[in-house]
């Protein structure tokens, strides 16, 4: 019988050998997150670290959700690793929200709702998405314009419109959250749609609708008649 031999604990190295052979589908969480967190420090556990950080917010859906003070107290994470953390789960996110292959025709609010609730639901602060469309109605991409709480003054309506100018859109949605969960829209909301829409006009860009995701309830701000005189 052959001598018992435990296994060889893994090491960025070897991660980065089993990504390139089998693809990073491969790995698991907690590796994906050592892969992040290493900052080439030879002594440090980061797969000890990579564990307790998905321990202490429960699963990826909770670290995604980390704001940037909640990772720093954790011990081992600086202002860096943070910041490096949550532009790997936000280009995630993002590659999550929309397919490049996939480009549905929006007939009716709740076809635009179908598209992005599910990726707005859960989120600790609000965030502004544009749908860009074309002249049939048919998704061209989706973008995250802004992230905090949606006051006029605030949000700056040529960011709204940037991502549209720049990939020629010829209309847009635009959608966000209340974490709260409660759908209602604000008096902000229904400002910030107004001016929205008149600069949509003088851009040549329809603004369509303007849709508020709570938990388990929506609102389309076109249907309410709320900023689109």
């Amino acid at each position: 019988m052959g001598q018992f031999r435990p296994p060889l604990k893994k090491t960025i190295e070897s991660l980065r050998s089993q990504a390139s052979h089998a693809g990073m589908a491969s790995l698991s969480n907690v590796e994906l997150l050592a892969l992040i967190l290493h900052n080439g420090n030879a002594g440090e556990d980061v797969f000890a670290l990579a564990d307790y950080v998905l321990q202490h917010f429960s699963d990826l859906e909770g670290v995604a959700q980390a704001s940037l003070d909640e990772l720093t107290q954790i011990s081992g994470i600086g202002q860096g690793l943070a910041t490096r953390l949550q532009a790997a789960l936000m280009l995630g996110q993002r590659v999550s929200l929309f397919q490049a292959e996939d480009h549905p025709i929006i007939r009716r609010p709740s076809d635009a709702v179908r598209l992005i609730e599910r990726h707005l639901i859960a989120l600790p602060q609000e965030q502004l998405i544009v749908v860009l469309m074309d002249t049939q109605n048919r998704v061209m991409n989706l973008e995250t314009v802004y992230i905090g709480s949606l006051n006029t003054t605030v949000v700056r309506v040529a960011e709204i419109f940037r991502p549209a100018i720049l990939q020629n859109s010829a209309g847009l949605i635009l959608a966000h959250n209340h974490p709260s969960g409660d759908a209602t829209p604000s008096n902000d909301d229904v400002q910030l749609t107004q001016d929205a829409v008149a600069a949509g006009k003088l851009l040549d860009i329809a603004v369509l609708d303007h849709l508020v995701i709570g938990r388990g309830e929506w609102v389309s701000m076109r249907e309410r008649g709320l900023g689109f005189e």
